[in-house]
């Protein structure tokens, strides 16, 4: 059974929408970014406490709790309007750097923010959290503390108008953005701990030269709403890893890259769902019928899945470009070493006909096969 561990929130945010969540890599903090009217973005840290449990003789027994202290609020230091996505960049806990945030707004911006601490500050912060008592969950969630905050360090520009998902890869070694302009925008980034990053555990204010435009994807008919980096497994183009992303025109496409360059290698979206398996039947057996609002790789890779305004949640397996000319010998490729990604199964009512807008797949160490949707 799940049951909720906390409930991070305070009673003047009832009118302003949590976009997005946004866990960095190691766990220890959250990020949620809030819409209209009061656009912003907290971030809270994952606090251990100890304590002596009175269930067991003699007291020796020692739990171990979690509490989620608000570290900072992002409000008026970038963005003019609704923040819609925010990311953790995946390197704070390979490379013992400091965390960095990505947020996207429908400013068409992307700002990087840095986490800054200051250390005289650390001995109150430690008396404070001796003198805590046993309080509501909410009492830490008030107000943040003085001496934590995130700095912008960059601001990525390019997007016409509002942006709708980010992406860091697996290494942060790039960003993705998309938005409703229609495009999908690749950055290469150089952060501490990544392959070219900067050799200071503490970036500045001249670290905008750390991100730079490798790409700007179009093919899209409509809107992107959501991206994700998957790996490529080496079956198309030469880099480690592919992109897929979902769109308003009820398409998927990969993209992959060959010598720099990023192309698209497929677009699912007129493909027929296999006999086996339920179909829409105003769509005609196709796998979507509708935009698609949401892309996640499973772990590993060979497997991805979709969530469509149509009510249905599709599998996608991917199959080696030797199964592919064993299997589907007349499907078309860009390349004969490509690999192709088909739909393998489908449930058309995930949420009872409603919209599936969300879906994340659970890392193995939870438990092979969990997905999670929201609708």
């Amino acid at each position: 059974m799940i049951e909720a561990i906390s409930t991070l929130t305070t009673a003047n945010l009832t009118r302003s929408p949590a976009w997005q969540a946004s866990f960095s890599i190691d766990g220890k903090y959250l990020a949620v970014c809030f819409g209209n009217p009061d656009t912003h973005v907290k971030i809270w840290q994952c606090c251990k406490k100890q304590r002596k449990s009175s269930h067991h003789d003699a007291g020796k027994c020692v739990v171990e709790e979690e509490e989620w202290k608000l570290l900072a609020t992002i409000r008026d230091e970038g963005h003019t309007r609704s923040i819609r996505s925010v990311s953790f960049a995946p390197t704070s806990i390979s490379y013992d750097v400091v965390p960095i945030l990505a947020t996207a707004s429908f400013d068409g911006k992307v700002l990087i923010w840095e986490y800054c601490h200051d250390d005289d500050d650390d001995e109150d912060d430690l008396m404070q959290e001796k003198h805590h008592d046993n309080s509501s969950t909410n009492s830490n969630n008030e107000q943040s503390s003085t001496s934590s905050y995130f700095e912008p360090i960059a601001q990525l520009e390019g997007h016409d108008n509002e942006i709708k998902d980010l992406a860091w890869n697996t290494t942060g070694s790039l960003l993705a953005s998309c938005g409703r302009d229609k495009t999908i925008w690749i950055w290469e980034c150089f952060l501490p701990g990544t392959i070219g990053g900067v050799d200071n555990n503490n970036m500045n204010e001249d670290d905008g030269e750390a991100f730079e435009c490798l790409a700007v994807l179009q093919g899209h008919d409509g809107d992107v709403k959501s991206i994700a980096f998957g790996p490529s497994h080496n079956q198309w183009g030469e880099g480690e890893e592919i992109l897929v992303s979902a769109s308003y025109d009820n398409t998927i496409k990969v993209w992959a890259e060959e010598a720099g360059d990023w192309y698209c290698a497929m677009t699912l979206g007129e493909d027929s769902v296999p006999q086996s398996m339920p179909s829409s039947s105003s769509g005609g057996g196709i796998v979507h019928t509708s935009t698609v609002w949401s892309v996640g790789f499973a772990p590993g890779g060979v497997r991805f899945f979709s969530g469509s305004d149509d009510g249905a949640m599709a599998i996608w397996k991917l199959y080696t470009a030797t199964e592919r000319k064993k299997l589907f010998p007349t499907e078309q490729v860009v390349s004969s070493t490509d690999g192709l990604w088909k739909c393998v199964g489908r449930l058309p009512d995930a949420h009872s006909s409603y919209a599936v807008f969300s879906i994340d797949c659970a890392p193995t160490r939870a438990g092979h096969g969990r997905i999670a949707s929201a609708g």
